[in-house]
């Protein structure tokens, strides 16, 4: 089985990019509407930088989050610099549940709660794509792995 990559939706990202388009469109006809430089307001280029740095920023905590689900472990990747990783076995999956808000909903998004035996036991994923298909595979991932473990590891 090739490894499985789970990372937050890019759907959220995508429209905080193409509102911060639109309001740096709109940035751009008001200094057209203020040619005169006494009449330009000061703050009208700093709309454009900080209606970039919202989505910039969503986008660069998405890269810091992976989930891979590998094998017979769940491995779950957190940070760009300095990285926090997590291994949890498969067979040690209690429980998958899939949370969902009414805009999430609407954007085929939701959070995936994995519960564990052990002493962390909850993994959080947010805004993952077609969560519940994700949900479906990890519990199929972890009876075929937890079959394994009781039959000696055989097949």
């Amino acid at each position: 089985m090739a490894d499985r990559v789970i990372r937050p939706s890019m759907k959220l990202i995508k429209a905080g990019y193409v509102l911060a388009v639109i309001v740096i469109i709109a940035a751009v006809a008001a200094y057209a509407e203020y040619a005169d430089p006494e009449k330009y307001p000061r703050w009208l280029p700093a709309i454009a930088v900080i209606a970039l740095m919202v989505p910039i920023r969503r986008h660069i905590r998405r890269q810091a989050v992976k989930a891979t689900i590998s094998g017979d472990k769940l491995r779950y990747d957190l940070g760009l610099l300095g990285k926090t990783t997590r291994n949890i076995q498969l067979s040690k999956v209690q429980d998958v549940r899939v949370d969902q808000s009414l805009a999430q909903r609407m954007l085929g998004v939701g959070n995936i709660s994995i519960e564990t035996s052990g002493e962390a036991s909850r993994l959080m994923l947010h805004n993952i794509d077609s969560p519940h298909a994700v949900a479906d595979e990890i519990i199929a991932a972890s009876q075929e792995h937890g079959k394994a473990q009781q039959s000696g590891g055989r097949p």
